[in-house]
């Protein structure tokens, strides 16, 4: 039997008994884990400097250094999202909905596990908690391959989980992470069909295009964000200046960071000046169309085709000047990913015009992408952003890491 085999069956054991597990005992456990987070800090934060000194050797962009950095803020933030989770309601044995039919069969729809849940991601460690953590609270059993950059950090992480589940009699198999970060071992847990319910993967355009292409397993896709902000031509500009700012430089190596600016050519003139004052605080680098650079000069450099695109994770901001709405719609149709898109405006006609015709998981009216997360929508935690419209969509918390089955209860009926 070969590793992932064994992985796929452990697994698969781990999840029949997680699916029994009470509300108490999950809650226990994810509590465990979040105490155990914080009392082994220091070892964990000694296993991602390995993958930060890697990183600089390996000259890794700043911007993606810091998606890779643990710090002890950032682990008691994990700790504190486990607890927030333990607290939310438990989705599993929820009734859906029920009914009586005129034979007398009594039919309710039940909240179930998922089962397996597979989790395929790039290099932040943190996700390595908020998937283990939310698939327990679902009574899901999960699998994580991460990348091997933070191949140091996620086998840290995973240990301390797997310790803690042990500490109160869960099945440390409900967390089990691949420690083998070769391609072949991705493709492998691609194809545990017999053993692994669902994939999904957290990461960059490529990643995800990866998986969809080779795996067999149903895929939930989540991650890719090339998110866009049109600031029409009746926008507050200090508004629109602001949302701008911080979509881009707050956090520029995560999915819901902006991507591509589109303004209004009545307002370009003005705005761009002030945005990009705005933008030299983070030397953000601004790659423009020809309307672009001539209203900035030497402050833009020309835009490729594949600009518009790009998913940067840096201080990389496309920028194109459209002759209005239509324009800029259309232009999103074209690039987007369906992941977040906003418009700032002033005008009720445009906001609706935009938010009923872009069709995206997230999208906004006078508000950053950043907000497009599992914790900023209430939902705790999230195992991604869902770009896709099958099974979930948007922010996936909880109540999208189960599924349902029907309850018939009869009382001697035939057909």
């Amino acid at each position: 039997m070969d590793m992932m085999d064994l992985i796929g069956r452990r697994a698969k054991e781990a999840a029949g008994l997680l699916a029994l597990l009470s509300t108490v005992e999950k809650d226990r456990a994810i509590l465990a884990i979040a105490d155990a987070l914080e009392k082994m800090t220091g070892q964990i934060l000694l296993a991602n400097q390995k993958d930060l000194d890697a990183a600089v050797q390996n000259g890794m962009s700043t911007a993606m250094q810091d998606r890779l950095r643990l710090t002890p803020e950032r682990i008691a933030s994990m700790a504190g999202a486990a607890r927030e989770c333990a607290a939310l309601p438990d989705p599993v044995g929820q009734v859906i909905e029920g009914s009586n039919r005129p034979n007398g069969l009594q039919i309710t729809k039940v909240a179930v596990p998922l089962g397996v849940v597979g989790i395929i991601f790039e290099s932040r460690p943190n996700a390595t908690v908020d998937c283990a953590v939310l698939c327990l609270k679902a009574g899901n059993a999960c699998i994580l391959r991460g990348g091997k950059e933070a191949i140091h950090s996620n086998t840290a992480l995973a240990g301390v989980m797997r310790t803690a589940l042990e500490s109160v009699g869960v099945i440390a198999d409900a967390v089990q992470l691949i420690e083998d970060t070769s391609r072949e071992s991705a493709v492998a847990l691609m194809r545990l069909n017999q053993y692994v319910d669902v994939l999904v993967p957290r990461g960059g355009i490529g990643l995800i295009r990866s998986v969809v292409e080779n795996a067999t397993i149903p895929v939930i896709e989540t991650g890719a964000g090339v998110c866009h902000a049109y600031v029409e031509s009746s926008a507050d500009l200090e508004m629109a200046a602001n949302i701008v700012h911080n979509g881009k430089t707050s956090r520029p190596s995560v999915c819901n960071a902006l991507e591509c600016l589109l303004v209004d050519s009545a307002i370009a003139g003005d705005f761009l000046p002030l945005l990009a004052r705005r933008l030299d605080s983070h030397k953000v680098e601004i790659r423009g169309c020809p309307n672009t650079c001539k209203i900035l000069g030497d402050r833009a450099v020309p835009a490729a085709d594949d600009d518009y695109g790009a998913e940067f994770f840096d201080f990389i901001l496309a920028v194109k000047v459209v002759t209005g709405i239509d324009e800029a719609i259309a232009h999103i149709r074209t690039y987007s990913t369906r992941h977040s898109e906003v418009i700032v405006t002033r005008n009720l006609t445009a906001a609706s015009r935009f938010t009923r015709e872009v069709d995206s998981a997230a999208v906004y009216v006078n508000a950053s992408t950043r907000f497009t997360d599992g914790g900023e929508f209430g939902l705790g935690a999230e195992i991604g952003i869902s770009t896709q419209k099958l099974h979930a969509r948007g922010p996936m918390g909880l109540r999208e890491l189960v599924s349902y089955k029907y309850i018939i209860a009869g009382d001697g009926q035939v057909r």
